[in-house]
């Protein structure tokens, strides 16, 4: 890699870490084109050099932070044998990811509706699926073997992910009161549950 390119990609770097860390002080009022330039220090042409529009700037940072989720979750249930090692272990990935990465965490679950993505919701789409591949495969052969349900992948997935991310969301707004670690004792094993073979 060039020096050039290597410049490039950390103003990539410094201005998504920016753009986090004015979300997660101002929420989505104060995530404005105008704060991320003047808290980086970059110039509006950067930006737009780089994300081509405040909207791909917000779609960049989305994939990064769900990219970070799913390599974590990625991780916990490759060290994991059994179907119920590793239905736990991504439901616990997911719960230690929100508590360990709040910020990270916040904007993906403030931000998933939110209109900025939606001109980038095919190479957001397209990112999730490849970091999802690794767990997709993981599991498959633990359905076909019978240890999981017999449920099409998506479905797993939603069952897996759904209720985690509730959970999250709520445990990330002041709204609820929610205690991940009561969570994080019973929502694996209820999960499991739902997804052992009948």
């Amino acid at each position: 890699m060039s020096p050039k390119q290597q410049r490039g990609e950390a103003t990539v770097d410094r201005i998504l870490d920016t753009a986090l860390r004015v979300y997660a002080e101002s929420g989505q009022q104060g995530f404005t084109v105008n704060a991320v330039t003047k808290a980086g220090g970059v110039s509006f042409g950067s930006l737009y050099h780089h994300f081509g529009s405040f909207d791909g700037l917000a779609a960049a940072l989305y994939t990064r932070c769900m990219e970070e989720l799913f390599d974590a979750m990625t991780a916990a249930v490759l060290r994991s044998r059994t179907a119920r090692t590793g239905v736990r272990a991504l439901v616990r990935a997911y719960l230690d990811f929100t508590v360990e990465h709040r910020e990270a965490a916040l904007f993906l679950h403030a931000s998933s509706y939110s209109g900025y993505l939606s001109a980038h919701a095919r190479q957001i789409r397209e990112a999730r699926d490849a970091k999802l591949a690794p767990i997709s495969a993981w599991l498959e052969p633990r359905v076909r073997r019978g240890e999981l349900a017999p449920l099409p992948p998506q479905l797993i997935e939603i069952m897996v992910m759904g209720p985690v991310a509730e959970a999250a969301r709520r445990s990330l707004s002041s709204t609820y009161d929610v205690d991940l670690n009561q969570v994080a004792r019973l929502l694996p094993e209820a999960i499991w549950q739902s997804l052992r073979p009948g």
